[in-house]
């Protein structure tokens, strides 16, 4: 019994111990330290500890499977294919809870589940980008074939949500803070307490999409081997 448990710990890397602390610290103390009491806000204002850094992490995920794709062109190893795919999977998975967490926010703030605001929109738009990135992958049996044009595709669906979620937010006007002329969260209600749950919690949330990736690579290497040996 003794040894099972010790092969438990074990296999679990320190990295992955790190992940479940954080994110057990950053659910416990999102929700029980006191927070500015700001206008609108008010005690929604502790979304930015899942909403926020749920985004955080899903741009490293779309950077990594962006850094994949590109390893993959340069040698032509499988393997590359499908850690960008994977992370890129995991990225939108992100994705979407980070626009259920923004509608939810939206409607406790601004009235509306919904709002023509340029970075939800933007938001979206994304998502259906890399929507389409998974409707590619899945629309191609070829296995090289298919991982090249998804690499190439990567490139342009990557630096499109750049576009969208970060460089359109700032030139037209938008609610969210940091953009369209609004100050950023940082300058004016990020105090310290606050700070000492977002920094973990952004850590948290990557290192999580981090093992959701690691699982699923290791998945599907498996299935890959199994048809390979049928």
């Amino acid at each position: 019994m003794n040894d099972k448990k010790i092969n438990l710990l074990s296999g679990l890397q320190w990295w992955k111990w790190l992940c479940i602390l954080l994110l057990f610290y950053t659910f416990y103390q999102g929700l029980m330290i006191e927070v500015p009491r700001l206008a609108i806000l008010h005690e929604t204002i502790r979304n930015l500890f899942f909403h926020v850094t749920m985004w955080f992490s899903m741009i490293i995920m779309m950077l990594a499977s962006l850094i994949y794709g590109i390893r993959y062109l340069s040698t032509n190893d499988i393997t590359f294919d499908t850690k960008a795919s994977e992370a890129a999977y995991t990225g939108v998975f992100l994705g979407l809870l980070g626009l259920a967490t923004g509608s939810l926010w939206a409607k406790f703030t601004w009235g509306a589940w919904w709002v023509n605001d340029a970075k939800l929109n933007g938001a979206a738009a994304a998502m259906l980008v890399y929507f389409a990135y998974i409707i590619l992958r899945g629309s191609i049996d070829d296995e090289h074939k298919k991982a090249k044009l998804a690499a190439v595709y990567g490139i342009f669906a990557f630096t499109m949500m750049l576009v969208f979620i970060m460089i359109l937010p700032r030139l037209t006007d938008s609610l969210h803070p940091g953009n369209g002329g609004n100050p950023g969260f940082g300058n004016y209600d990020l105090d310290k307490k606050m700070r000492t749950v977002f920094y973990p919690a952004v850590i948290g949330w990557a290192l999580l999409a981090t093992w959701i990736t690691e699982i699923n690579v290791r998945i599907k290497t498996l299935r890959n081997k199994i048809e390979d040996e049928k």
